[in-house]
């Protein structure tokens, strides 16, 4: 074990300097390169510093290496429910409130909470110990950030339904890629070090193909490399225009979540506020479009607020007046929204909607990023 790095060093001497909740997040490429190693690790650590450090969630998957760093680290015992019959586990949050130690290592970041918990998500738990001043350690993959939800399915062939909010990366003091080789990872599954024997065949024909795992390797890489980037830069950006962005959706409920999540990901990367903007025509009505589309319009109100944005709904037939009204007010310096469908060109140029757009943003020295 080692018990200090230059990583656990610099997280201690935040928690010396304030007494508000810190928080640190290992965010690794797949399950098995080693968070939950790498925390337990940095709990024992702390321990030696003499830092009270408590055990609030974690999953050692049974993996004896694992298993073997819980000893001697204090635990806050779990809270169980029952659901459907059957008694389940989760983080006992009160307790862990009423405990108040100065530091919870909490795993699983994108945990679902069993139905009848306080917070729907894990991510929620982390983020009420925060604010009652509770440092946190927690552990995350990359394929559970709402932003890459749509590429890691594509990537992955796999529906992430466990997702967590980019903006938990921007509350965040640390973010530690913990990293392995394409070939280090496989070999651990071939040696039984994240799956049992009989899931070992699947997981190699499936998520943990070769091609997957580098896409997925480079993708964590890239993540934590923006953030340590946004973290160098903050000092800089004052010297530069305050960007504020505007994503302008429809109905449309693909395009819209495209939309929202492109805007998002330049949005953080300029740690820069940005507001989602619906503008309902008369055709568009609650009365006028179908159960789906109201519920899907609903769905992406949801996942904007999830990812930090602010919610515009204004009723209007007239698209182009409405979208400037609030470029205007809310002093918008990059318009966000999607490439038009063949069809809606037509429509768009008829209504000469495009064209006001374009010949006022252009007055006003306002960036359009057509999204495709």
């Amino acid at each position: 074990m080692k018990p200090n790095s230059s990583s656990d060093t610099h997280f201690l001497s935040l928690l010396q300097q304030s007494k508000r909740g810190r928080l640190k997040i290992y965010l690794g490429m797949s399950a098995g390169v080693g968070k939950t190693y790498r925390m337990l690790q940095e709990a024992h650590s702390l321990l030696q510093h003499h830092i009270d450090v408590q055990l609030g969630y974690v999953e050692t998957h049974q993996r004896k290496e694992t298993v073997a760093l819980t000893e001697g680290l204090p635990v806050i015992p779990r809270k169980k429910i029952f659901h459907k019959g059957k008694e389940l586990e989760e983080m006992d949050l009160q307790a862990v409130l009423v405990r108040h130690p100065e530091v919870v290592v909490v795993d699983e970041l994108a945990h679902h909470n069993i139905p009848g918990s306080k917070n729907e998500k894990r991510w929620q738990d982390v983020v009420d110990v925060l604010d009652a001043g509770i440092s946190v350690i927690t552990a995350v993959n990359t394929q559970h950030l709402e932003s890459l939800n749509v590429m890691m399915q594509q990537i992955t062939g796999v529906q992430i339904s466990e997702k967590i909010p980019d903006r938990l990366l921007k509350l965040a003091d640390e973010v530690v890629n913990i990293d392995l080789s394409v070939d280090e990872l496989i070999d651990r599954l071939k040696a039984g070090k994240i799956y049992h024997k009989d899931k070992i065949e699947q997981a190699l024909q499936h998520f943990f193909k070769k091609e997957i795992i580098i896409q997925l390797r480079e993708q964590a890489l890239s993540t934590v490399a923006s953030y340590l980037d946004q973290k160098i830069s903050d000092s800089k950006l004052s010297n530069f225009r305050h960007e504020q962005f505007l994503a302008c959706i429809s109905s449309n409920e693909k395009m819209a979540q495209m939309i929202i999540r492109k805007t998002s990901r330049l949005a953080s990367y300029y740690r820069s506020p940005w507001i989602v903007l619906y503008v309902q025509t008369e055709g568009e009505q609650a009365n006028k479009i179908r159960l789906d589309k109201q519920r899907h319009l609903i769905n992406n109100f949801k996942l904007a607020t999830e990812l930090g944005a602010e919610v515009m709904k204004i009723k209007s037939n007239d698209i182009s007046s409405a979208i400037l009204e609030v470029v205007s007010e809310k002093k918008i310096t990059t318009l966000c929204i999607g490439k038009p469908q063949l069809q809606w060109i037509k429509v768009v140029f008829r209504s000469q909607i495009i064209n006001k757009l374009l010949k006022n943003i252009a007055n006003r020295s306002i960036d359009l990023v057509i999204l495709s």
